[in-house]
């Protein structure tokens, strides 16, 4: 099959980038060929994939945006391609990959009604109205079942056409490193003692992963606790206002910011806590690959994949509606303390042996062939 796949913009370390990549290389290892169409590719290129870099114009991300699509049309021939896929909202495409939450619902919760009236607003509105409104015909691949309720309530989108898929961890991948002598190896390495609390936060974008509210709740700890937790923050961002923020609140020793990093595992060996807090989350996969590890999870809500936590018993979920700083610091202080921390690791073990994690990216291949099949048959 001769597949399109869209997406506005491609950098490694992104969680619905590292998405499309397996996704790629899935269909790519079944044979199909591939053509890319992006704004921007930061990284090695695909083997046996064709990145096109579609001309934009525009000062701002949504100016560019609406530039990127209304090219993309005239380098689309949807008789060239059995199906064309997008990675984020496009008018026309024939699949969509649901990675971000609603946007129409989140900025009717996030802003006063003055401010959703923007060029900004209006663009994306128009964006996702054109996937998900009755009368489109794009078929919708769901990562999380709360955003689909959120959806049909605001478009009134047919249920026959969302398609929901499990989680993608890499279970290999991580499960090779969880042994104590890595664990022993990642924790001196980073200069801590077995006694020390390892928090870890895995994403980027900070503000939405909610940064600035671990480090409040890191902050806010006993002194007993506190000279002895340290946060990590593997992920590409901002970093400057809360290294600012922690120097403020006294704790700028116990923050370290690792960056962008292909060696997510090793982390997850040595750590104690993953932590999750964010604003807003359509699906949290570190949530999901910590319980592999073996690791409690601290995380909102909201997040659409906490309810994992919750099946597994496996941490505490932080209530968000609304969200309170102070329910999230008694929270950590409770997590650290606890003498359920064996207990929590163990139920996340037992869990991530019985309930699949793992088949996204097969689950969605298979869903890629099997509407691209039903898009020839309707040409015939």
């Amino acid at each position: 099959m001769k597949l399109a796949f869209c997406l506005f913009n491609y950098f490694p370390y992104g969680g619905l980038e590292r998405n499309f990549l397996r996704i790629s290389k899935e269909c790519l290892a079944r044979g199909h060929s591939l053509d890319i169409f992006t704004m921007r590719w930061e990284g090695e290129n695909l083997t046996y994939a064709t990145v096109n870099l579609i001309p934009y114009s525009g000062r701002f991300n949504h100016t560019q945006v609406a530039s990127y699509v209304n090219n993309l049309s005239q380098f689309l021939n949807h008789t060239k391609y059995d199906l064309v896929m997008g990675f984020n909202r496009i008018p026309g495409i024939d699949l969509y990959y649901a990675a971000d939450v609603c946007y129409a619902a989140r900025i009717q919760k996030q802003r006063p009604v003055f401010l959703q009236f923007t060029s900004r607003d209006r663009i994306f509105s128009e964006l996702e109205m054109a996937v998900f409104s009755k009368n489109s015909q794009t078929e919708i691949i769901l990562l999380s079942k709360k955003e689909k309720n959120t959806y049909q309530s605001i478009y009134g989108t047919c249920e026959k056409r969302f398609h929901l898929v499990p989680p993608g961890v890499n279970k290999k991948h991580i499960c090779s490193c969880l042994d104590t002598e890595t664990r022993k190896k990642i924790r001196m390495n980073l200069g801590l003692s077995e006694k020390d609390n390892f928090l870890l936060m895995i994403g980027s974008h900070f503000h939405t992963k909610g940064v600035d509210r671990s480090i409040k709740a890191l902050a806010s700890l006993p002194l007993s606790l506190r000279k002895s937790t340290y946060l990590f923050i593997i992920g590409k961002g901002v970093e400057e206002p809360y290294r600012l923020l922690a120097q403020m609140l006294g704790i700028a020793d116990n923050i370290k910011f690792l960056g962008t990093r292909d060696d997510v595992p090793l982390f997850l060996a040595g750590a104690d806590f993953v932590l999750q807090p964010s604003r807003t989350e359509n699906t949290g996969n570190p949530i999901v690959e910590a319980l592999v590890a073996g690791i409690p999870v601290m995380a909102t809500e909201s997040c659409g994949y906490a309810f994992h936590v919750e099946y597994a018993d496996a941490g505490i979920l932080i209530p968000d509606s609304p969200f309170s700083q102070k329910r999230m610091n008694d929270i950590l202080e409770e997590m650290i303390t606890s003498q359920n921390r064996e207990m929590w690791r163990k139920n996340a073990l037992s869990y991530a042996e019985t309930t699949d994690l793992y088949n996204r990216f097969k689950v969605i291949a298979d869903l890629i062939e099997a509407v691209a099949e039903r898009h020839r048959a309707a040409k015939k």
